[in-house]
């Protein structure tokens, strides 16, 4: 599963180009999605009023809902310190889930953000998607 934190979310927003080759990729492949958390969304909304309306017009993304299981996960890592509510669902999504047993992937614009252990991509980093 690859999920876009706030950062990753206003990149493919303003057109990153290996971002926006990858929702591309997701679309044209049954069953791949871009996971966004809510929060990361509403995040990247906050700070750039088109943001929603350019990455929920890409087929290849789905927005992952901030559910009562999500809500009181998340509340929780704010309270002890994980970040704020974007970071934070954005590592809840990271996290491993019933129905996706694989390694979660999350791309974002902060690598330093979020605890060691989480597998992170900095959206910038020289050979995302083969790009230099």
């Amino acid at each position: 599963m690859i999920i876009l934190d706030t950062g990753a979310v206003s990149a493919l927003a303003g057109g990153h180009k290996a971002l926006n080759l990858l929702a591309g990729n997701m679309a044209r492949t049954p069953g791949d999605r871009l996971r966004v958390p809510a929060l990361c969304l509403m995040q990247a909304e906050t700070r750039d009023e088109q943001a929603s309306r350019i990455v929920l017009g890409l087929s290849g993304v789905v927005v992952d809902d901030l559910d009562t299981i999500a809500a009181v996960s998340v509340g929780a890592m704010i309270r002890d310190g994980y970040g704020g509510a974007d970071t934070c669902h954005a590592l809840f999504c990271a996290l491993p889930r019933a129905e996706f047993t694989g390694m979660s992937i999350l791309l974002t614009g902060n690598e330093d953000a979020y605890p060691p252990g989480v597998l992170t991509v900095d959206i910038d980093s020289p050979g995302m998607l083969g790009f230099h």
